[in-house]
């Protein structure tokens, strides 16, 4: 997740499982000088593709690349951006479609890694006499406007040339998907685990079905490591470390999975069990995959083309005045260089 769920914009948002707002005095920490302190403060919010971040926090593996990094979770996404700007963050992990709106409305903040993107942890889910994208027409559909559900809803519907003007919106958070499906009063929804699981269970998982995930559309719902563009200029060499203690994350996850998920769990208020079973839902880039991301492809896992997907529905629904050059969004020096 991840202009996106208040839980993961988490999405109000790939985006999404939220902690309260971490206290303001901690972000008041660091200044927005490298120079000027150790440590890097980077904004993310309680989602499970962040998972590599939480372990190499939690067993200090930045500490060999010459920094420490302490992570400060917001509850609404959208506060992230404001302080990455302010100097009160170094960095973030937002969802590719807030990067987007950011450069849009003239603020630099750029991608210098791929984290994660949604692989069938977000879905259209519907009554099972629903079977094809085309049998949304004039049913009502609940989702959160502006998030990724909505981009991963507009992006099925073009598919069977539907518009929003086929269907009844509804707006809805993905955690209200459930509970408004359970009273028959809403056909359809598009939510994210674990609200996802928990449509899926009801009537012993006879009653409703997906129709359409995230799966179908890899790269679309994308989460990303952000810095700003003056940062980018001034302090490569953090940032590179920051990169390369997530990549040490990913790699003890890889190596140790039953502890690095009591360390996410632990971080994200839920059981080791509960974090593996999320897992299955989203798909971290492993860095040989990383530099696809910014180059020019007709996959969705390709900034260029995802990106152009969600400028044109932000630009459509008059969330930005137009949409900005793929390149504005992005700087694939970092990854490609330790790629090599």
């Amino acid at each position: 997740m991840k202009s996106t769920d208040a839980a993961r914009i988490a999405s109000p948002a790939k985006r999404r499982f939220l902690r309260t707002l971490a206290a303001g005095a901690a972000l008041a920490v660091a200044g927005s000088a490298f120079a000027a302190t150790p440590t890097l403060n980077i904004g993310t919010v309680i989602w499970i593709g962040y998972g590599p971040f939480y372990v190499a926090e939690a067993l200090d593996l930045f500490k060999k690349y010459g920094i420490k990094v302490k992570l400060q979770p917001f509850a609404d996404p959208a506060l992230i951006p404001p302080a990455l700007a302010s100097g009160s963050l170094q960095g973030a992990m937002l969802t590719y479609d807030q990067v987007i709106g950011q450069v849009a409305k003239g603020q630099m903040q750029k991608v210098v890694m791929p984290i994660d993107y949604s692989n069938g942890g977000d879905a259209i889910v519907a009554e099972k006499s629903i079977t094809k994208i085309a049998d949304f027409k004039g049913k009502k559909i609940g989702f959160n406007p502006l998030s990724p559900s909505d981009f991963l809803l507009s992006y099925a519907m073009k598919s069977a040339n539907l518009t929003e003007k086929d269907i009844t919106p509804v707006n809805m958070t993905p955690e209200s998907v459930p509970a408004a499906m359970a009273s028959g009063q809403m056909p359809i929804g598009v939510t994210y685990e674990p609200s996802l699981s928990q449509v899926l269970s009801q009537g012993d998982g006879k009653k409703f079905h997906v129709v359409y995930s995230s799966k179908d559309a890899p790269g679309l719902i994308a989460d990303v490591l952000v810095f700003d563009e003056k940062a980018i200029k001034s302090s490569p060499k953090e940032i590179s470390a920051v990169i390369q203690g997530y990549l040490d994350g990913m790699a003890y996850m890889k190596s140790k999975p039953d502890e690095a998920a009591k360390i996410i769990g632990k971080f994200m208020g839920i059981s080791a069990k509960e974090a593996k079973e999320q897992m299955s839902g989203v798909y971290n880039i492993p860095l040989a995959e990383m530099p696809s991301a910014f180059v020019k492809s007709a996959s969705t896992k390709s900034y260029y083309t995802s990106g152009d997907i969600i400028s044109n529905i932000l630009k459509t629904k008059g969330q930005i005045a137009s949409v900005p050059p793929a390149e504005s969004t992005f700087d694939g020096q970092f990854v490609k260089a330790l790629a090599k």
